[in-house]
């Protein structure tokens, strides 16, 4: 065997085996936000997230930290993980305007995921604008983050990345409340009745796998994520109703790129059919 096709076959074996046998760990994100900011150079400004509360230290001494860059360098195909398996169905949801971000959190049991035969439910979805994660360096104008979690805490999250184009589908419904979150305190909760997770459109069975934590505060560590290859589109008009709902300093409110630090990043394509 030549060397190179060997050090290739190698690292895919490293590569499938971290997709398979990483245990990720209970992770909770912070639904206060007046602790830190995503004012870069101020005293509470992602570079500092850190040193704000000792329960927060992953996010400065962290190794597996989120979000990345998904670089076609870096990235190998592992056909093994397998098509994304959900199962969702509609159920009771309410809007909140948590200050750094817009959430929608379902009341009820609404379906979920499966990775490597663990069920992982969603508990909320919720936008961050500009992307988080880049393809390539590049940079999209919103990312919707979809958290999902296990009995027992465990939490993997589906992104989806969007360029300026036609509108959402889903954002459009979401609207008028998005405009009522401007004037409504953080502690309110606008109900949205039943709201059905199948209307976020994925459009693609492609997506990147890697082992990542929290994007914000504790930025624990130990999560799965999922970004559909795919970018799909929002028009510029939901993205500033998404910036204007927010407090001001969140109006861009995507953490800084994180070092890969050798992490294996995985993409899923189905393969081809020979006929």
């Amino acid at each position: 065997m030549k060397p190179q096709r060997f050090l290739l076959l190698s690292s895919i074996f490293l590569a499938i085996l971290f997709f398979f046998s990483t245990s990720p760990v209970t992770s909770q994100e912070v639904e206060d936000e007046k602790d830190f900011s995503y004012e870069s150079g101020s005293e509470t400004g992602p570079e500092h997230w850190g040193e704000l509360h000792t329960e927060w230290s992953a996010c400065g001494k962290g190794k597996l930290q989120s979000p990345i860059d998904l670089s076609d360098e870096r990235v190998q195909v592992v056909h093994q993980l397998g098509q994304l398996r959900s199962s969702y169905r509609p159920a009771d949801a309410v809007m909140k305007n948590r200050g750094h971000d817009i959430e929608i959190k379902w009341e009820n049991h609404t379906g979920g995921i499966w990775i490597n035969g663990t069920k992982y439910d969603l508990k909320q979805l919720h936008w961050h604008s500009p992307s988080e994660h880049t393809i390539n360096r590049h940079r999209y104008s919103l990312e919707l983050h979809m958290v999902h979690q296990t009995t027992d805490n465990k939490t993997a999250v589906v992104g989806i990345l969007y360029k300026i184009g036609r509108p959402d589908p889903f954002l459009a419904k979401m609207e008028k409340y998005i405009k009522k979150m401007e004037d409504m305190a953080e502690s309110e909760e606008e109900k949205l009745g039943m709201v059905d997770p199948r209307d976020v459109k994925k459009g693609s069975r492609k997506y990147y796998r890697y082992m990542g934590s929290l994007t914000t505060p504790p930025c624990t560590e130990g999560v799965v994520w999922t970004i559909i290859r795919k970018v799909r589109t929002v028009s510029k008009h939901q993205v500033n109703l998404l910036r204007e709902a927010v407090h001001d300093h969140a109006e861009m409110n995507a953490r800084p790129l994180q070092l890969l630090n050798n992490r294996p990043v995985g993409l899923y394509r189905p393969r081809k059919i020979r006929s």
